[in-house]
């Protein structure tokens, strides 16, 4: 009985890279962890929610929302 070693695929299968656009000039993307990209953006936005009150914070934060998740979708995540 032979043992066969599965391998896996490498990082950059599992993490397509999405077309260049405005957004991400340089065609970069994150690991395939959503948590880790657009960390300016995703700072802009906590810090937009943590100064108002949770009652304003969706009106008064929209714009910075909106540029956090164009800049995900510039990396190919489906938000």
């Amino acid at each position: 009985m032979s043992v066969v070693a599965k391998t896996s695929a490498p990082a950059t299968e599992s993490c397509p890279i999405p077309p260049k656009n405005p957004l991400n000039p340089q065609g970069l993307k994150p690991c395939a962890e959503i948590c880790c990209a657009c960390p300016q953006t995703k700072s802009e936005r906590d810090d937009c929610f943590l100064r108002y009150d949770p009652s304003e914070a969706p009106s008064k934060c929209a714009d910075v929302l909106q540029k956090h998740i164009a800049c995900m979708r510039s990396y190919g995540f489906d938000v």
